[in-house]
């Protein structure tokens, strides 16, 4: 590639709000607006839809990192953006609902994803930005990153980040994030749930693909199974949650990579996987 080539191709780069850079089998997103602290504009909303759409499909994907480039992971929803409707008809009500389902439908994206989905977290995450990072199935933070869903500050109580937020931390904690609107650091959300490792900074994003490493080398099959009986079970009576996941364990040992990988034991070998 010439180097006026690489100009250009960096420049278009830069111009998209959403990055996708394929690392093995990890897709790697990346928040790229740094400019507004990657805010949840409708645009992004609908990039980050899409992306996660086609990842659903591509069965050569077996995990995505979440990472985000800037002084901020997210800022939450774009308020200037929000705020250019209060002169719509009905004062805006109708974009305002047209965001807020199209953000609760992208998060919910997440947790149906079949692959599991890593946030990198480098910088600051607030209101649906600690959204996005609670709905992701796990978290790196570097030490420097910190977290808060400070709606309560502006009159906007952060109602759908509660959401995420109150199915990852327990409720004291979260009522604490969410009636104080405070910061709290990496190794606050580490010690309450909210993010699974702290790193030096700088360090998220491999920290990240290395996690990422240790699941894509299981069954793509398995994961994808327990990922999703995972979330269901959760919302489930205990009665219930044992009859489901019961059936689920039965189909689990049906399926050809959970026999390769019993034999693999009993053998004392590596299994080999074939996804099926």
């Amino acid at each position: 590639m010439s180097a006026h080539s690489a100009t250009v191709a960096a420049d278009a780069a830069a111009s998209l709000i959403l990055l996708r850079e394929d690392v093995g089998s990890v897709a790697v997103l990346t928040l790229n607006r740094p400019q507004a602290r990657n805010s949840l504009s409708e645009a992004m909303l609908e990039a980050l839809g899409d992306a996660l759409n086609a990842i659903a499909h591509e069965e050569s994907v077996r995990a995505v990192v979440l990472a985000a480039k800037g002084p901020a992971f997210c800022a939450g929803h774009d308020l200037k953006e929000l705020s250019a409707h209060r002169a719509d008809e009905n004062r805006g009500r109708g974009y305002f609902k047209h965001i807020m389902t199209t953000c609760s439908a992208m998060m919910q994206q997440i947790v149906t994803l079949p692959q599991p989905v890593i946030a990198a977290v480098q910088a600051t995450a607030t209101a649906a930005g600690c959204q996005l990072v609670a709905s992701c199935d796990l978290a790196v933070a570097a030490g420097s990153a910190k977290f808060a869903t400070p709606g309560v500050n502006i009159g906007l109580f952060c109602s759908t980040p509660m959401v995420a937020l109150s199915r990852n931390i327990s409720r004291k904690h979260a009522m604490e994030m969410l009636l104080t609107g405070e910061m709290i650091s990496a190794e606050d959300a580490l010690r309450i749930g909210l993010v699974n490792r702290v790193v030096a900074p700088g360090r998220e994003r491999e920290e990240a693909l290395a996690l990422a490493a240790t699941i894509t080398a299981k069954s793509a099959l398995t994961v994808k199974i327990g990922k999703e009986a995972f979330y269901r079970q959760l919302e489930m009576p205990l009665a219930e949650a044992y009859r489901y996941t019961s059936e689920v364990m039965v189909e689990n040992m049906l399926a050809r990579d959970a026999k390769e990988g019993i034999d693999a034991f009993i053998d004392k070998r590596q299994p080999k996987w074939e996804n099926r």
